[in-house]
């Protein structure tokens, strides 16, 4: 057996405690279950997200699709009425 020693913010250690505690698991086995996946796995087990719940390939594209749209690159204009619904029906 092997130990680990980790330094964490107090905080997210008490809200992860309390998750684990729901599930019925104390600290060390979550880490256990955590190290587990990632070596059946061969990466992470589960997917990286931002604070908004998107990739961070997803993230990526969207500031690039918003910086190219403020220099007005890639934009078309806005379809109004008729033009709109045939659009939406041609989906």
């Amino acid at each position: 057996m092997s130990n680990i020693q980790i330094r964490i913010n107090e905080k997210d250690k008490i809200s992860a405690k309390r998750i684990f505690d729901k599930l019925g698991l104390d600290m060390s086995s979550a880490i256990k279950l955590f190290l587990k996946q990632t070596t059946l796995r061969k990466g992470l087990p589960f997917l990286l997200t931002t604070e908004n719940g998107l990739t961070l390939e997803e993230e990526a594209e969207i500031i690039k699709a918003s910086s190219e749209a403020k220099k007005g690159k890639n934009v078309t204009r806005a379809l109004k009425g008729k033009g709109a619904v045939k659009y939406l029906k041609s989906l």
